[in-house]
């Protein structure tokens, strides 16, 4: 368990801080004459020195067998994390950044996909969205020809959001059958998802009680299994920016970047280790060896759920990086990506 701030005398903190501060932006263990010469400790080296052991002692820091500095440990940077850190807000030019890639047109997982590649860029770690599957509920759908043997397919959900699917067309099918094929889905499976859909017209024409032509009954049947096979595939964690998780002080450990990037080929594990932030409304930290996902390959990620216009989550929104990542420059980045996201959804 992370030591309580209390145990720590003044200071022990202040030395405390200098190592993980120093750490943090140099990616390098730090020795006691480098803390003594960029902090306003008054101490010596000496001095410096047993206090760095002493919270070695504690568990806060360790000595690299390569190096006769220290570094924090991944409890020592919990205790760093929750209670000594001082955030530092985006700046302007940051915020705006986020913003403009989420207000690009396109489809929303276009724009999840923008707004996480900027999180990446800005954060220097890479960026990760994950919004769980969520079924289209239909309000309307219809048939445009395209040609004689092809029809834009469009449907539109109760939630305003517009999908296109190019369908291929039965042998024969006329412009009436397009329409009529059109006006039964509206009519038969206005409110229901797909997968609810694609049971009630198997049902009814199982019974023959849909009153449709071959031509018009085929192009349901076809664009209904296309559409839940679609909805099978979409896309639940999106990836962007592993190329900046290798950067001149992890070339110096390949085997973990290694181990990174193999975790991040794992999507379903990521995708449930961000599942668990989603609930509550607070920003999860999850550092190190703390989950076992991670335990190799030494990597924190930040995480924050987001809302939709009714209040409930939808997705979580973050980083992943090496644990010796600017926590106080990141944490508040995420969460002004997640509050962008949000509006998104509203």
């Amino acid at each position: 368990m992370p030591t309580p701030m209390i145990e720590l005398t003044d200071r022990a903190r202040d030395v405390f801080r200098q190592v993980v501060e120093s750490y943090l932006e140099s990616g390098a263990p730090v020795g006691s004459r480098t803390i003594s010469k960029l902090s306003g400790l008054n101490l010596s080296p000496a001095s410096i020195r047993n206090v760095m052991q002493d919270l070695e002692e504690l568990g806060l820091l360790a000595a690299p067998h390569t190096s006769a500095g220290r570094m924090p440990t991944d409890i020592g940077l919990r205790l760093f994390v929750d209670g000594m850190m001082q955030a530092l807000e985006p700046s302007p030019e940051e915020r705006a950044t986020i913003e403009a890639r989420s207000a690009q047109g396109g489809p929303v997982e276009e724009a999840l996909a923008a707004t996480t590649a900027a999180l990446s860029g800005l954060s220097a770690c890479a960026g990760l969205v994950f919004v769980p599957k969520r079924e289209l509920t239909l309000r309307q759908v219809a048939f445009v020809p395209l040609s004689a043997e092809q029809a834009m397919a469009v449907l539109v959900g109760d939630d305003g959001s517009v999908e296109n699917r190019v369908v291929d067309l039965p042998p024969g099918t006329t412009p009436g059958a397009l329409a009529q094929a059109g006006n039964y889905m509206s009519a038969m499976l206005s409110g229901l998802t797909l997968s609810e859909a694609r049971s009630r017209i198997e049902r009814e024409i199982a019974a023959e009680r849909a009153a449709l032509d071959s031509a018009a009954q085929a192009l349901i049947e076809s664009g209904l299994a296309m559409w839940s096979e679609d909805g099978d595939r979409r896309p639940v964690l999106i990836v962007r920016g592993q190329g900046r998780l290798i950067d001149a002080a992890a070339a110096a450990d390949l085997e973990r970047v290694r181990d990174l990037l193999d975790d991040l080929e794992g999507k379903q594990e990521i995708a449930r280790l961000l599942d668990r932030a989603r609930q509550g409304d607070a920003t999860r930290i999850f550092i190190g060896a703390e989950n076992k996902l991670f335990a190799l390959s030494g990597s924190s990620v930040i995480a924050k759920p987001f809302h939709g216009a009714d209040g409930r989550v939808v997705g979580v929104v973050g980083v992943i990086g090496p644990t010796r990542l600017n926590y106080a420059r990141v944490v508040p980045m995420v969460d002004f990506t997640a509050a962008t996201l949000a509006r998104l959804m509203t």
